[in-house]
């Protein structure tokens, strides 16, 4: 058996794996549909690799040779759709299926072109070429974040794609592919050939598989530290990242607010009309809250009817008009299930990160901003002027209460 024979063997084992993989991804999660198409691609390249063993034993190879360049293609084009889908990029569907029928069409009538010639090499391995460059495309047009792996991933399908296209010259330098086709397995660039596809295949796999088990820990984490009703943080989660934010804002010398919130007579409102209802009043406030705040804002539910969001970059004055705006929007809000007389409305307590302070001091000084709102009949907005605990008049000018 010759080198290549035993790395294409190999060849045929790994895809079986990462095949095998990808599905214990998708069987774990129904909703993995990367992970499926990830999984058809690697099937279809056990698929080529079954062909590509086999065609020594044909007289005439034209059949099983376009065929397996067909199924490799069609591999690609899988493992493109699985990148689509990830990413949240609609997959080209049309153009890379024409692309498939026009290639193999090529490859088709270039069998009757001399073997080693340039174009008939060529015309075998661009087109490979052009699929890594189109899965090179989707994550790059991509809106999601893209971290270290995903560039790494990057990285990988564009040296992916420089390898197929720098075959045609490889084969011309080792002497070709082989006289036939059958004779192929038995030349130095079919071991050369191989080994750099088994290379790429592992690299493009494991960092698939280690982005799509870096999302579902990602999605767990999210999940376990996200208040279901409201889909703000829970409280423990909140003051892991407020403290994170503050420190940032520490960091870059930016003033950092914090803005407590307390829904007005929120047990009456469970007791008259029903805790369906009260659950809508906390969904449709945490909405106001998700809305309003920007992608560096950290927002929470740190209790029953409590919520807080910390405001990096943000100062004093800037923090009290943000509560004003979010009180005053949720108060002339009506609320599905409550009389359409009946407005619900918060109250808040605002305070700014002074130096010398932690985290714990800035959410005790707001919450008793807090204590005054509500001291003061609700509906309105109180600010923290200093850690001494002094007020300033300004803050008590902002009372607009319903009732």
């Amino acid at each position: 058996m010759s080198g290549a024979n035993f790395i294409l063997l190999i060849n045929l084992s790994v895809a079986g794996l990462l095949a095998a993989s990808f599905m214990a991804v998708a069987f774990h999660d129904v909703g993995r549909a990367p992970a499926r198409w990830f999984a058809s691609g690697y099937v279809l390249g056990m698929v080529y690799s079954a062909i590509e063993f086999s065609i020594p034993a044909f007289s005439d190879a034209l059949l099983p040779v376009v065929t397996a360049f067909a199924v490799f293609l069609g591999a690609t084009i899988a493992f493109n759709v699985g990148l689509a889908r990830k990413y949240g990029v609609a997959p080209p569907w049309s153009s890379m299926l024409l692309f498939l029928v026009a290639a193999t069409i090529v490859v088709y009538f270039v069998q009757d072109l001399p073997r080693q010639s340039l174009a008939r090499m060529m015309a075998y391995q661009l087109p490979y070429a052009v699929m890594q460059l189109v899965g090179l495309a989707i994550v790059w047009s991509s809106r999601q974040r893209r971290g270290r792996l995903d560039r790494i991933l990057m990285a990988v399908l564009a040296a992916s794609a420089v390898q197929f296209a720098s075959k045609p010259f490889i084969a011309h330098a080792l002497g070709g592919w082989g006289a036939n086709p059958q004779a192929y397995l038995q030349s130095s660039y079919a071991l050369v050939s191989q080994s750099l596809g088994t290379v790429f295949a592992l690299a493009m796999a494991l960092l698939t598989l280690a982005i799509l088990v870096r999302d579902v820990l990602a999605e767990v984490t999210s999940r376990s530290e996200t208040d279901t009703l409201s889909r703000l943080l829970n409280r423990g989660a909140f003051t892991r990242q407020a403290e994170q934010a503050v420190l940032g804002a520490m960091r870059q010398g930016v003033p950092v607010a914090l803005v407590i919130a307390d829904l007005d007579h929120f047990k009456s409102i469970n007791d008259n009309f029903g805790h369906a209802s009260g659950d809508r009043v906390i969904e449709t406030f945490a909405g106001f809250l998700r809305e309003a705040a920007a992608g560096h804002h950290v927002a929470g539910r740190i209790g029953g009817e409590e919520f807080a969001i910390i405001l990096p970059g943000t100062n004093l004055a800037a923090a009290r008009l943000f509560a004003e705006g979010t009180r005053s929007a949720f108060s002339a809000l009506p609320i599905g299930g409550l009389p359409a007389d009946n407005r619900c409305t918060a109250s808040f307590g605002v305070a700014e990160l002074h130096t010398g302070e932690t985290i714990a001091d800035l959410m005790r000084r707001a919450d008793e901003a807090l204590y005054l709102a509500k001291n003061a009949g609700r509906d309105c907005v109180r600010v923290s002027a200093g850690p001494g605990g002094e007020w300033s008049s300004s803050a008590i000018v902002i009372n607009s209460r319903s009732g």
